[in-house]
């Protein structure tokens, strides 16, 4: 498995195996990540059709492992507690920009986690030459998401693709 470690995360890259084990519910996902699932999964905004375009995608490609989903683990006490997700939509296109997104469990809002997360997918993303930025999409009422990006680096570049929404990008550092 692929895995990324910062002070208090370990995020772990979904594999096929992963997904359909979630799918199959949090018991069968405990097991597979070796970390405790809570009540409240999946995150906010990741319903079914998010797990169903990871599997699709990872079914058709199994070496998108780590440009999809990835997994957002706490490490707390000897033990460790899933808190969020997030990733990517697909490998870098044409121009080599990628796009970020994530999302944890609500009794884990406020804790620093997600810029956290966040910082160590963008460091795995620059770490692969073909990357020249990354984006992400968010909507205006989302100030905690607004502020995360903010926090990582990201500056508001105009209007998303979808109505409503905000796009944010940072560039590959120098």
């Amino acid at each position: 498995m692929l895995h990324l470690r910062t002070e208090r995360l370990e995020l772990v890259a979904a594999t096929l195996e992963l997904v359909q084990a979630e799918r199959m519910g949090s018991v069968h996902l405990e097991k597979k990540l070796g970390a405790h699932v809570p009540p409240s999964w999946p995150p906010p905004l990741n319903d079914g059709d998010s797990l169903r375009w990871t599997i699709e995608q990872l079914s058709q490609d199994p070496a998108l492992v780590g440009w999809v989903c990835w997994y957002f683990l706490h490490r707390e006490h000897g033990t460790k507690r899933a808190v969020g997700v997030g990733g990517f939509a697909g490998r870098p296109d044409a121009k080599g920009v990628v796009e970020v997104g994530y999302s944890i469990v609500p009794e884990c809002h406020r804790l620093g986690l997600a810029p956290e997360a966040v910082r160590a997918l963008l460091a795995w993303a620059f770490g692969h030459r073909e990357v020249t930025r990354v984006r992400a999409h968010t909507r205006p009422e989302l100030v905690p998401s607004i502020r995360v990006l903010e926090k990582c680096g990201f500056q508001r570049v105009g209007e998303g693709t979808e109505p409503g929404t905000l796009r944010f990008e940072l560039p590959r550092p120098e």
